[in-house]
This record gives C-alpha cells, structure tokens and sequence, in this order.
C-alpha cells in the first residue's frame, strides 16, 4: 500500500515536489499552454465510470511511437514476399534489414529527445527505446505526465467487472512536437484484451486415473475413453469430442512426421495471467499422445509475466493452447509467451505496480528485438479486443508491428472471436452492440487485432461434417481498407447475398478489412485442466489448431530445403483456397440478428474454409508459377474491381 492515502496534506504535498524535483528542468524550457495542439479528444467510453483524479506520485510509463519513415516499402516488400507468383516469395528479411525501414527520422528523435529533456527525463533508467528506436518509454508520476502532455489522469472503474484503470480522455502535444509523435499511451488506451468467450465442462475426474487410461479411436471419428480404478472400469466420451488424433485424422495429417525440428519452431502467446501447466500437458500426452510424454515446452517470461505451475492456477486458455498446438506439431519445439501488464487493474489501495495496458504492443518489442533464429514460424494467439475500445492511431500501429514480424518469416494467426458479429445475441431488444463514440448508435463490433489485415484471423466450425461455429466471430474492419488479397472474394461474397445483407445496410462497413480468412474445429476439445479433464469450446481452440497445421507445413518446405510460409494471406486467397474446405451451412447471429452466414467461397464466418493439411502441402511443394498477379500487393489486379465497387457501395 502506498503511504500517500494517508498522509496529512503538508507531507503529501512535501512528497510530491521532491518526485517532480528529481524530473525538473529549467521552467522556460517547457513549452507554453499557448503553443500546444489537441493530439486526441475521445468522449467517455460506455460501461466506464469515472472516480475522480489519479493520485499525483503514480509511476505511469508514457509510450511513444515515432513515425516510421519508411512503412510503405516495408509493407511492398511484405506483400512481394508473400505473394506465390512473385520472384521474391518467400525472401523474407533479416532483423536488421527491417529496422532500417522502420527506424524514425532523425528529426523526430531529436524533437522527442528534447521535449523530454525539457522535463529533466533523461535516465537511462527512465528512459527506454524500442530495438529499431521508433518506440520510446519513459516512466514518469502522474502529475508530470499531466503537465507534459496538458491533461488529468482519472482513475476509471468499469460498470461490469469493476477493473479500474488510470486513464484520460483527451491529450495535448507542443506544436513543434505535434508531426513527430504518432500518439502516447496509455492515455486514451480503454480497451482489455480478453480470452475469447470460451465454455468449458468437467468431463471425468482423472487426476488419479492416467496408469489406468485408455482412449480408443473409432473409425466413425469419434472416441471411447476407458478409466480403470481398481476393480471399476467406465467407459464415456460426449458426443463430437475432439483430440488430437481426431483433428490430424480430419485435417488430412495423419501419417506425416515432423524432420526440421532442429530448424522451425511454434510459439503461443499467453496473457491476462493465463498459465500453461505441465502437469496437464503430462495428462493430455498420456491420454491423445502418448509418444509425447516427459516432453514439454519453453515458457518465456515476457514484461514481468510469470509461470505459476500450481495446479489451482492451470488456465484453460493456456493449458488449450499449448496442448493442442503442441501436440498436434509434436516433436517440434514449442514456445509458451507468458506475458504480463495486461489486464494490470490499478488498485487505489496497492500502487506498487506501474500502471500499464498494452500487453499486445510489449510482446511484440520483445520478439522484434530478437534476432530471425530465435524466432518460432509460427505463432497463434487467442486474445481480443473490441476494435471500437482500442484508440485507432495505436491499432494502426500495433498492426503495423505484425507486418514487421511477417516480413522477417512468422506466420500469424488470431481467433477471430466468439462472439458472431459482435454480442452472440440474436435478440435486438437486448442485444449491446452499441458505439462508443457518444452516438450509441447500433452496429456490428469487429474485434482486434482480428480485423489486422498481416495476420491471419481464424474462425470456428462445429460438427463433421463440419459447419459454421454460431459463436463464430467474423464480419468487417472500421478502422482498416480491405487488403487487395481479399478483395475478389469479397466482393463475390457480398453480390451473392444482396437480399440478405441489405438489411444490414449501416451495420458494417463493406469497405473494410474483411474476416475471417479461415476456420477450424472450434467445440469440445478435450484437455488436461486442473488435474483433470475437461471440454473445451470457443475459436481459441481453432486458432492453435490451424497453426499447428500451417507449422506442419512450414516443416515440410523447411525440409525440402525451401524457406517458411511468413505472412499467409496473399498465398491463401491464392493457390491456398485449393487446399481447403469450403464451408457452406452456417451461421453466426449477434447484435439483435442473425449475421452473416457461411455460403460457397469466402464467407464471413468461416473464411476459405478449414485446411486440407495433405493438399496444402502438395500445393505447396509442387507450385510453379505461371504468370505474376500480384505486382503490387495485391491479388488478381483490377478483376472484379466494378463488381466490388457497385455491390460495396451499395451497401454504404
């Protein structure tokens, strides 16, 4: 608990002068209020309650994003290298050769130098910069950071949970400063990343049951599991319960054995104090794979993140994740990202913590300041926010973060949400899709970084033969353009359901950012949890199950001498859609309707359909091209382009 609660005012006040003294610089250095510029100005975000000031002596760290010079030749690159019909698929960069593109101009390093330094930050311990030295983090009190940036931090409480957050809603910059600063966080940064809607279920108690457990696998795809203890014997299995074995039997990967694990690697990431407990991964090895036993994988500790291993602390989005991502990729090395600062709830009464929400944006430094070899290829994440809750100039940049780490060989993959098109609720007279930009108006909420166009959103399907999950996040980006990869899909998509969609003219945007772009098996998956197991439901399953088929594949080029996927997408909506199943029947209702429904081709439930793992690969190592479609980053050039405007437009 910190001591300021509770000191008599002259102490209070006393403490707080020697803070700003430690950070203090000549006063006619600091600019003047008549020389500042509005930077952002949000109105007070729905389900938030305001409790008044934020104490004065709280460490904040203040984030910095600098513009990078050179983006857009990074992002020409990233698609030339993406895209199977250019000479340069599959050249992807060194760290080094990225961060020359990324990194600031001098100028705007100079300018952020010296308005921090004009408050006496200068510590290199205060002080901290990104690898490429576009990011810089300097931790300061509260009442320096108002100061600096012309604003008040207020302590927020959400309606719901009662998480509270140090924020503010609006923010200013000197005008010489105005051109060489993106934004600052956390400032108007409300948005809480969270674990998709998954539901679970205990099936059996088998925390003493492993020695005598057996699983058989029918031939009709489903399983028989048989517990023996003592002299009693049961036998149960719910019906449609997925494992391992069951997905590679489905996803066409049975058979087919690992040989470049010395060279490709697969990492899940882990937030919101969600822990991968190997005790559990013993349990699920024992039961779906049992070769795998007495193998584990590297936990890494990301921005103060931990690596509980009591059982009572075992997370099931964690101990999904790694299972199954691990399992079905076994034996190539897995890397479980347990990073921390997100939820971090301010707590008025324990200030020890430094304030901090941006967990995405951490991990990402982390792994861009790691050279290529320490790299997984592949990467899954099961974690969301509404779009609307995260500030657009920070969406914008983190997104630009996971084009940085596809141009250097890393395949990434998202859920795509479970909440259809924004709340799962069909019932528009309690539905709770509204804006949070003050109008309350009704529209269908994307989810981020799901609505990124450089990763890979996947979506859930239920059932063989399969069909859309109804909890299946999907639908249309407000903050990103649709990518040309996607656009011919698109746009057949929206001319096949005119009658459909026209009735949800105004609740998305037709010109956005469109997913998911594929789908997988996303109910009853059965894990290790807790000491026993349990059925698990929701896209987090589906995401680590289509990374582990795209780590298969990556396997096997690396094997054959050829270099790793990277960024999927342009390969996908490419010579990729031959290798995956079309999903047709569907759909995934929310916001007071029905949604989107899954039809041939792209659809925004289930994308392109679930992999052919078989097929993928023969695409893959057998693909010669023909002729160049994606000069520019984008695929088939202008084909369908009038049909894409007239039908998009239609629908503004």
């Amino acid at each position: 608990m910190r001591p300021f609660f509770f000191l008599p005012t002259m102490l209070l006040a006393l403490t707080l002068n020697i803070v700003q003294l430690s950070f203090a610089a000549p006063s006619d250095i600091r600019p003047k209020l008549n020389m500042l510029r509005l930077k952002e100005s949000i109105p007070p975000p729905r389900n938030w309650i305001d409790l008044g000031r934020a104490p004065p002596t709280h460490l904040i760290p203040l984030r910095i994003a600098l513009p990078r010079k050179r983006f857009a030749e990074l992002e020409r690159h990233l698609y030339e290298m993406s895209d199977p019909y250019h000479p340069r698929y599959g050249q992807h960069f060194m760290k080094e050769q990225v961060e020359e593109l990324v990194r600031p101009h001098r100028d705007s390093v100079t300018a952020v130098d010296a308005w921090l330094a004009g408050y006496g930050i200068t510590d290199a311990e205060t002080v901290r910069r990104s690898s490429a030295g576009d990011w810089v983090t300097a931790v300061v009190p509260v009442a320096l950071a108002e100061e600096m940036l012309d604003t008040e931090f207020h302590l927020w409480k959400h309606a719901q949970d009662g998480d509270v957050l140090l924020r503010t809603t609006h923010y200013s910059l000197p005008e010489y400063l105005y051109a060489h600063v993106e934004f600052v966080q956390p400032t108007t940064y409300f948005a809480r990343p969270k674990a998709m809607h998954t539901t679970f279920n205990s099936v059996v108690d088998l925390s003493l049951a492993v020695p005598g457990l057996s699983i058989t696998l029918n031939t009709n795809l489903t399983i028989s599991i048989n517990v023996t203890i003592g002299n009693n014997s049961s036998t149960s299995a719910p019906n449609g319960t997925l494992t391992d074995p069951i997905l590679g039997q489905l996803y066409n990967a049975v058979g087919y054995k690992p040989a470049a694990t010395n060279k490709n690697a697969i990492g899940v990431t882990g937030y919101l104090g969600q822990f991968a407990n190997t005790q559990d991964l013993q349990s699920f090895y024992a039961l779906e794979r049992p070769e795998a036993i007495n193998s584990s994988f590297q936990t890494v500790l990301v921005n103060n993140g931990q690596n509980s291993q009591n059982i009572p602390d075992a997370g099931p989005e964690a101990d999904l994740d790694t299972q199954f991502a691990f399992g079905l990729t076994f034996p190539t090395p897995g890397t479980f990202y347990s990073t921390g600062g997100s939820p971090l709830p301010f707590t008025p009464d324990d200030l020890t913590p430094v304030d901090s929400n941006e967990p995405y944006d951490n991990w990402l430094q982390f792994m861009l300041a790691l050279p290529n070899k320490d790299l997984p290829q592949t990467i899954s994440t099961s974690y969301a926010d509404d779009e609307q809750t995260v500030p657009e100039s920070y969406a914008v940049r983190v997104c630009q973060e996971f084009a940085v780490l596809g141009s250097r060989g890393v395949s990434i993959l998202f859920a795509s949400g479970d909440g259809g098109v924004g709340d799962r609720n069909p019932d528009p007279n309690t539905q709770q899709c509204f804006t949070n930009d003050g109008k309350n108006q009704r529209k269908f909420i994307p989810s981020f970084p799901a609505s990124c166009p450089y990763v890979t959103t996947v979506g859930g399907t239920v059932g063989i033969p399969e069909v859309a999950a109804p909890f299946s996040g999907g639908g249309f980006s407000n903050y990103f353009a649709q990518p040309t990869y996607q656009q011919a899909a698109v746009a057949a998509y929206l001319a096949s359901q005119p009658q459909a969609l026209g009735q949800y003219k105004g609740l998305f945007n037709p010109l956005g950012r469109a997913y998911p772009d594929v789908s997988a098996q996303s109910a009853n998956f059965l894990i290790g949890l807790q000491g026993q197991f349990a059925l698990i439901t929701g896209t987090s399953a589906s995401s680590p199950t289509f990374a582990g088929m795209v780590s298969l594949l990556n396997d096997a080029l690396i094997a054959a001498g050829k270099n790793p996927l990277g960024f999927l997408n342009p390969m996908l909506y490419s010579i990729g859609v031959a290798g995956l199943n079309d999903i047709t029947s569907g759909n995934a209702p929310g916001c007071g309707t029905q949604g989107f429904n899954a039809t041939k081709g792209w659809d925004p439930v289930t994308g392109l359909g679930t992999p052919d793992f078989g097929k993928l690969k023969t695409i893959l190592s057998t693909f010669n091209p023909v002729a160049p479609v994606l000069s520019s980053g984008g695929l088939l050039g202008g084909v369908l382009n009038s049909l894409l405007s007239s039908v998009k437009l239609d629908l503004l």
